[in-house]
């Protein structure tokens, strides 16, 4: 795969078929993570894949309930506010609700949960490079992912039920759910073109350039 298609249509995807992932792409995928740059070559990170039915069913739970508490705390403000209160945004906002509804009623059917694990990672430098290339290694093989964080509102209990050992440091950053999407792939359009969120020299200094739209385009089926 032409590397810009990569870049350009690797986004979240949510709906998945219950079609499973092959081991050996699978490999491919993490195999491609571990290659991503980390600070002085230290790779304090774990890939833990869980595709135990059992286990998935136990983390659908959690992750609904974590779910709800994520909403609550953004109700209430807790997770600060948007800066975008345009009509278009607010419709964009209630797609990724209804998605984020059909993952969670779904999440026990996911073919593949990775759970990213790391060490004093200073803020994710090291692991999201990983994480990073393991979605980009997932899109070249058709397969579709997501990233969450929500399980951290119950981190204990997830480390407890993997079996993470404690006492080593070991830290949650996020979990990729994957599998072969239901939707088709694109070019992520919605986004603020680059002269509005860039600036150089000095915050607010123009960028020097400005982009109407994407400057690649995805060939359509």
């Amino acid at each position: 795969m032409e590397i810009h298609e990569a870049l350009y249509t690797t986004r979240m995807m949510r709906r998945m078929r219950k079609d499973p992932i092959p081991l050996d792409v699978q490999n491919r995928i993490l195999d491609a993570a571990i290659r991503a740059p980390n600070g002085g070559n230290t790779q304090r990170w774990h890939f833990l894949a869980v595709d135990d039915p059992a286990t998935k069913q136990e983390l659908a739970e959690l992750y609904r309930e974590c779910r709800a508490r994520e909403y609550r705390d953004i109700a209430a403000g807790a997770l600060g506010t948007t800066r975008h209160d345009s009509e278009a945004h607010a419709a964009t906002m209630r797609k990724i609700k209804a998605s984020g509804d059909h993952f969670a009623a779904h999440f026990a059917e996911i073919p593949l949960l990775l759970f990213v694990f790391a060490i004093d990672d200073h803020g994710g430098a090291n692991i999201y490079p990983a994480i990073w290339s393991a979605l980009l290694a997932a899109r070249a093989e058709g397969v579709g992912g997501v990233i969450t964080t929500v399980l951290r509102y119950e981190a204990d209990t997830v480390l407890k039920l993997l079996g993470v050992p404690e006492g080593e440091g070991w830290e949650m950053t996020a979990m990729l759910a994957m599998g072969y999407p239901l939707g088709r792939w694109g070019v992520a359009a919605n986004r603020r073109p680059v002269h509005e969120v860039s600036s150089r020299n000095r915050w607010g200094s123009p960028i020097g350039t400005t982009t109407a739209g994407p400057l690649w385009d995805f060939p359509e089926d």
